[in-house]
């Protein structure tokens, strides 16, 4: 008991002495706390990278914290940053409304907080991301083309209630409206996780067989996973794969043929733009915009040489 006490009272030290640091200017250096959706998720990943350089560039403070896909965890994280007296908060939402007490936790306590790639119910006082329809909307857009407006798609979407899943879905269902000849075939959540994904294609492989003339996945883990499923089936010749974010393996995937294409979402802009966000409401600045929409983008075979530089 008293070795926890003493690790507790050494950890609040070096806490504290942590907060009090100062730049050259003798100015304290700002402490942001980030609560991360998913450290499996290489998108996540990416966007919590990118969010370290871009803090050590402006000489702040970033404490990351990974949510493991859990709202309660979130919340927690959130609270325990607002007993930390962080300077604000950048928070990367598990779901639409279970991370919602979070966003009116920060704003009860006075700490700006920032909502990065995700949405939530409640309105924090920023946003930086992307528009999450228009990226089911450009996937299922090249899927139609591809398929000559005619076939059969299974859909795998990402965590249930998560604000991508949801709009992505949305975005994807409103361009069919446009193609009567294509059809939802099957429709089921494989949680963004590659082998979830793996496993459900191959059910729906066991299920449809022939019948599936593409697939659409809410993200490139999940594609990777129905790719690697279908190429073992030996009916990737056959099936189209679709998916969003561009992460590495994906843009390989396209480059060599396998992928047919995946939608490039950025997360370098998102995380700088979230420090950016963080800083000008620490500082007390207005904010020009504060909901700011980074667009997605198609990559193909023809132009992925480009994103694979970025």
């Amino acid at each position: 008991m008293l070795n926890r006490i003493i690790f507790l009272v050494c950890s609040l030290i070096l806490f504290t002495a942590c907060h009090q640091q100062t730049n050259s200017n003798g100015e304290k250096i700002p402490v942001i706390g980030a609560s991360m959706l998913s450290l499996q998720s290489e998108f996540v990943v990416n966007l919590k990278d990118a969010m370290g350089a871009h803090a050590k560039e402006k000489n702040v403070e970033l404490i990351v914290n990974d949510a493991q896909r859990t709202a309660e965890k979130q919340v927690q994280q959130v609270e325990t940053f607002i007993s930390q007296k962080v300077d604000a908060i950048i928070l990367n939402p598990c779901e639409v409304e279970a991370s919602s007490p979070a966003i009116a936790k920060a704003k009860a306590a006075g700490i700006p907080i920032i909502n990065v790639n995700s949405e939530t119910s409640a309105t924090p006082d920023g946003f930086v991301g992307s528009k999450d329809e228009q990226a089911g909307e450009i996937a299922m857009e090249q899927i139609a083309k591809l398929l000559g407006e005619k076939g059969n798609v299974v859909m795998i979407d990402g965590y249930m209630g998560q604000a991508a899943q949801i709009k992505r879905a949305i975005g994807a269902k409103n361009i069919l409206t446009k193609y009567p000849d294509i059809r939802i075939l099957a429709e089921q959540t494989a949680e963004w996780d590659r082998a979830k994904a793996m496993s459900l294609m191959e059910n729906w492989i066991q299920s449809y067989g022939n019948k599936i003339n593409a697939v659409f996945a809410h993200n490139d883990e999940m594609g990777m996973g129905a790719l690697q499923a279908l190429e073992q089936a030996k009916l990737k010749d056959k099936v189209i794969v679709v998916s969003i974010d561009a992460i590495a393996d994906a843009l390989q995937a396209v480059k060599d043929g396998r992928l047919d294409a995946t939608v490039f979402q950025d997360a370098k802009g998102q995380g700088t733009g979230a420090i950016d966000m963080a800083l000008q409401l620490i500082k007390k600045q207005p904010l020009e915009n504060n909901a700011i929409f980074i667009p997605f983008q198609l990559v193909t075979k023809e132009n992925v040489e480009g994103y694979m530089k970025k």
